[in-house]
């Protein structure tokens, strides 16, 4: 086989490779958090984010109501929470990428998990 043919399937390979990673990690993400991850970011959530945004997410007391969060604001959640906005201080410092994430989950589960 010639270097060019060679070249020719190993980048084939690679491109499937990372369109199958792609297609995993959207899968995982129509699944849903885990009851796990959803528990870890309740305990996170009721430690550090209840003395403004109320108990379980209820009477946010002038603090944004993270109820109304859409499925689809995953990101704006994540930048939010790690660089702050307006008067919530960023938390990135203090929570690992890990823990945010699980935030994200306890919000987007909402009553479910009440």
């Amino acid at each position: 086989m010639n270097a060019t043919r060679f070249t020719k399937i190993a980048m084939r390979v690679i491109a499937a490779c990372a369109l199958a990673h792609v297609a995993v990690a959207h899968a995982d993400e129509a699944a849903g958090p885990s009851p796990e991850q959803i528990k870890k970011g309740a305990a996170t959530y009721s430690q550090n984010c209840s003395p403004c945004h109320g108990p379980r997410m209820l009477d946010p007391q002038g603090a944004f109501d993270l109820r109304t969060f859409r499925k689809d604001e995953k990101n704006r959640f994540l930048t939010s929470v790690s660089k702050g906005k307006n008067q919530m201080p960023p938390w990135g410092g203090l929570l690992s990428p890990e823990d945010i994430e699980s935030l994200w989950a306890y919000v987007i589960a909402g009553e479910k998990t009440q």
